[in-house]
């Protein structure tokens, strides 16, 4: 039987899944470009009975969501927990919408805040669920987490709560190099597959460069005196890039070895970027069901 309707809705896509009570995953569907983003104003009642249709929730089901649904730009906001935090915190900053169809009730996983050293904010959504769901998988409480992606973020975890976390705009920067830098004349249409050699490369060449600002200028010099191969320089950016994220958070971690959740392909990037660098890591594939499932329990257990 259905325990749990949980919802990944994002920015650009939108994912739902009819959970058991021991948290398997029963279905699983994708609605494609149904984001946040290409909902039209007063259309979140619409999309997220499509997410539900032919499931009819009995009365009591629980319905959670996750991601940027919960966003200012989402249904309602649910606003940023203050770190430390785990799932009992999450779940007393639930934001509730009472009838998001007709008898079913939604709650809404806000997402983090912390601040650095000089007060500068940073904050995150989705991330805290799916780092929740990876604790459950592996069966620890601690833990250095990194989510690559657009916006890579790294997450201390202590006692099964998220402390701390830094965002760097790792596949953001790349893209903008990649499309819309001097560096994108010298690059092929494409990226292509991955050139291992050339990505090391770049991942090495970030370490000593003293920064992205100097070592990114390097694909055009290497490019005009014929040293790196037109199909290679795709990787060697992303090497570099990926580099100097890692040059900067593994200087922080003390040598803790990293958790890496998400994609298969940019974890198997990341591997190797941290193998180049003598940096032992593992994997866990995304886990935002089951995080969602935990925060579930929390719920379940709270008065």
């Amino acid at each position: 039987m259905t325990a749990l309707l949980a919802l990944d809705w994002g920015t650009t896509s939108l994912r739902a899944a009819r959970i058991a009570a021991d948290g398997t995953v029963l279905e699983e569907r994708h609605l494609g470009e149904r984001g946040i983003l290409h909902v039209e104003p007063g259309g979140f009642p619409a999309v997220f009975a499509q997410a539900l249709a032919g499931w009819d929730p009995a009365p009591g089901t629980r319905v959670l969501a996750c991601g940027m649904v919960g966003s200012r730009q989402g249904w309602v906001e649910a606003p940023y927990c203050a770190c430390p935090a785990g799932a009992p915190e999450l779940v007393r900053a639930l934001a509730w919408i009472p009838e998001a169809a007709p008898g079913v009730r939604l709650g809404l996983v806000p997402g983090l805040s912390t601040e650095d050293a000089d007060g500068v904010p940073d904050v995150l959504r989705g991330e805290e669920t799916q780092v929740l769901g990876a604790l459950d998988l592996l069966g620890i409480d601690d833990g250095l987490f990194v989510l690559p992606g657009t916006h890579s973020k790294w997450l201390t975890v202590r006692s099964g709560r998220i402390t701390d976390f830094a965002t760097s705009m790792t596949g953001e920067v790349y893209g903008l190099l990649r499309h819309q830098s001097i560096l994108a004349r010298t690059l092929p249409p494409d990226d292509g597959p991955l050139d291992a050699e050339a990505f090391v490369a770049g991942v090495r060449r970030a370490r000593s460069a003293g920064g992205l600002l100097r070592s990114a200028f390097g694909v055009r010099a290497l490019s005009l005196f014929d040293r790196l191969p037109e199909a290679a320089r795709p990787s060697h950016l992303s090497g570099l890039v990926i580099g100097e994220e890692l040059r900067v958070h593994l200087a922080a971690a003390g040598g803790q070895s990293p958790i890496l959740v998400g994609s298969p392909a940019l974890a198997e990037r990341y591997t190797l970027a941290l193998q180049a660098l003598g940096q032992g890591s593992r994997s866990v594939p995304a886990a935002t069901w089951r995080g969602l499932w935990r925060i579930a329990r929390a719920l379940e257990s709270t008065p």
